[in-house]
Order: C-alpha cells, then sequence, then structure tokens
C-alpha cells in the first residue's frame, strides 16, 4: 500500500497553513472518485493523517489473526493509521508476537442477554453481533519500554526482546482480598477463571440482569473456599473448550450425502448459504444441495451467545456474501482451499456442537 489516498494533487490549507480534517473532508466531497469505498474507507482519523501528510506503508507486523464472530477467525490489519480508533487494543495486542487471552462481554446499552466468550484472538469490537458494541477484559497488557521520545519506562523490571514488559492485570490487593476470604492457595490464574465462571452462573445473571444492562459487570467475593473453587475449576473448564474450540472432539453427527455424491470431490463440501431444515426442526442443517448434517441434539440450542446460539453464529458467518460498499467477496471456501481441508467447515459443525453441549453441562454444574 503505497500511501493512504489515491489523489495526485492531496489538498491544501488556506494561504501557507497547513491543511485541516475539514479540508480533506471538502476535497472529498468536491472529488467523490477519490472517496470511492471500494479503494478506501475516509474514516475520521485516516482524513486526520492526510492533512498531517502522513505517508502510510504497508505494516509487514499488521496482518494477525482475529476473531470476527463467535467461532469465526479472520484475518485483520491491525494498523495505528488504517483501523479508525482502536482504543487499548494495542496494548493487549502490540505485535503479533504477544499472546493474550480474554473475555469479552456484550457492553452497557446492549439490546441483546448477557453473554460472554473468551479469546486468545484480537476481538472485534461488535464480536457478538452488529449493533451490539462490547468489551474485553484481557488477562495482561503490554507497555512499550521505551516510548517515541526515548523515555525509559522500564522501572527496573523485564523487558522481552521486542522492547515491552508484560503488566498483571489482576492486582496485588485483589489476590491478596482473595486469599483473605478462601486460603493462599488462591492464584492469580484462579481468579481471571473463577470471574469467567461467575459470568456463566445463570443465578448470577438473573439475579444482576438489570445491573447489567446499565453497568459493566461487578463480581461477589465468594464466600467459602469450596465455592471458589468449584466455580473456578468449572471457569477453567470453560475457557479451555472457549478458546480451543477447533481441536475439540467433533460430535458424531450423521453427515448425509445425496445419491451419486462423490465424497472426494471437493465441490461437494462447497458452501454457499447453510440453512436448518425447517423453522421449527434445528436437528439438521441443510449445507448445500448435496449435503445435510442430521443428528443435532436439543442440548446444542441452548448455549446462546447473544441473540443467536453458536451454531446460529457458524450459519450466519460461513456463507459467500458481497459487501455491498466494497464490493469485496467473502467466501469461507478460500478458507478451506488455503488449508488444503475441503470438510473444515463441516469438522466445525461438529466441535462447536461438542463446544456447545459442553458448555451447557458446565453451565449446570454452577
Amino acid at each position: 500500500m503505497p500511501g493512504v489516498s489515491p489523489m495526485s494533487q492531496p489538498p491544501t490549507g488556506q494561504g501557507n497553513s497547513r491543511p485541516k480534517e475539514k479540508d480533506v473532508t471538502e476535497y472529498l466531497q468536491r472529488h467523490p472518485d477519490a472517496a470511492d469505498e471500494k479503494h478506501i474507507k475516509w474514516s475520521r482519523s485516516l482524513r486526520t493523517t492526510l492533512a498531517r501528510r502522513k505517508h502510510v506503508d504497508q505494516n509487514s507486523q499488521g496482518l494477525v489473526e482475529a476473531v470476527y464472530r463467535p467461532f469465526c477467525r479472520q484475518q485483520a490489519y491491525f494498523d495505528r493509521y488504517l483501523n479508525h480508533e482502536r482504543s487499548q487494543l494495542p496494548t493487549m495486542f502490540p505485535t503479533p508476537h504477544h499472546a493474550n487471552v480474554g473475555f469479552y462481554t456484550l457492553g452497557v446499552g446492549a439490546t441483546a442477554d448477557f453473554a460472554l466468550l473468551i479469546s486468545d484472538k484480537l476481538p472485534d469490537v461488535q464480536m457478538l453481533g452488529a449493533g451490539q458494541n462490547g468489551q474485553f477484559f484481557p488477562r495482561w497488557t503490554y507497555v512499550h519500554a521505551v516510548d517515541d521520545g526515548g523515555l525509559d519506562f522500564t522501572d527496573g523490571q523485564d523487558v522481552d526482546e521486542w522492547g515491552y514488559r508484560r503488566v498483571d492485570n489482576i492486582t496485588d490487593d485483589i489476590l491478596a482480598l482473595y486469599r483473605d476470604t478462601v486460603g493462599d492457595q488462591v492464584s492469580k490464574d484462579d481468579i481471571f477463571f473463577y470471574v469467567y465462571g461467575v459470568l456463566h452462573d445463570p443465578d448470577y445473571r438473573i439475579r444482576y440482569a438489570a445491573d447489567l444492562k446499565k453497568m459493566l459487570p461487578h463480581i461477589p467475593t465468594p464466600d467459602t473456599a469450596e465455592r471458589f473453587n468449584n466455580v473456578a475449576v468449572i471457569g477453567r473448564d470453560l475457557a479451555e473448550i472457549h478458546v480451543n474450540y477447533e481441536v475439540a472432539q467433533p460430535y458424531p453427527l450423521d453427515v448425509q450425502l445425496k445419491a451419486g455424491t462423490d465424497p472426494n470431490s471437493r465441490e461437494t463440501w462447497r458452501v454457499d448459504k447453510m440453512r436448518w431444515r425447517s423453522k421449527t426442526d434445528k436437528s439438521a442443517i441443510l449445507y448445500n444441495g448435496r449435503v445435510t448434517i442430521d443428528g443435532i441434539p436439543d442440548q446444542a440450542h441452548d448455549y446462546l451467545l447473544g441473540s443467536r446460539t453458536a451454531l446460529e453464529w457458524l450459519i450466519d458467518r460461513y456463507r459467500i456474501k458481497t459487501d455491498k460498499a466494497s464490493g469485496i467477496v467473502n467466501d469461507p471456501n478460500t478458507w478451506c482451499d488455503e488449508h488444503d481441508d475441503p470438510t473444515y467447515i463441516v469438522e466445525l459443525i461438529k466441535k462447536v456442537t461438542t463446544v456447545s453441549v459442553e458448555t451447557v453441562k458446565l453451565v449446570d454444574r454452577l
């Protein structure tokens, strides 16, 4: 990407003054060809970048894995200039070399019921649905040891080879509080998974349903070590299956092929738009005109993530769709091609079915 604009004559300010965002906006209004969304989306921050005459080159470390919607990994370009309002995400995933994990919750004012999902990938701001902004609570944040002005923030602490030090987001004060309450065996990871478990507790969600619509979740300190340990173990198990869903044991669904269909043909497994067998029968997914996936258990439909079940998120996202503004075609079959696995989506449906059923079982234990 040689620059931020196809403009041969960038906008100028009045007289000898430097251009402002307003000047860029007016230029784009006068030259709609430069504002064609098939080429670029001119956000406010990008217009400001052009006004400052900042030349933007492709960042070699900008391409990262992200989670766009539940159980939907995508490649994202993560860059300070070409992403609008990245907020605190650069402190959570500063480079592709810095691992992290956190849980995303629906934000204040969301219309869907409270929900959350843990991820070790860069999260979309509306991970649980369009129009439903959320917040990401990471296990760690990263502080760059030396800023652009040369100031050193190492503070005598360990700095990695990329110049960052990791900050634990569970404070020593919180650790002391929990240890005073439930015992010295408690670790910060235990507290992290305890919180993830509590936020799945149906009793907690019902009791604080009104509060969860108006404010960020507040976590009650456990009364007993037994309660804490039970919830922490379940929270850890939930996190394990949610983060590592792609290696879950596939659920034994019945994959039925239309007579005469070649299972070894790549075309057999091409998907266009999946759907349920009917509005009232969700025991099977009509994958395409050749393949039906049958035997989906009722329990799988009890795992809700916002306004949809986990399987409904797969049906919604794993389909061919063209973005009207840019003309970009989102084709999940290309992911199968890139990984040389034509049955990837079918196997993913089986694995997410397992995740759904196991999640319901774990939540019942809370």
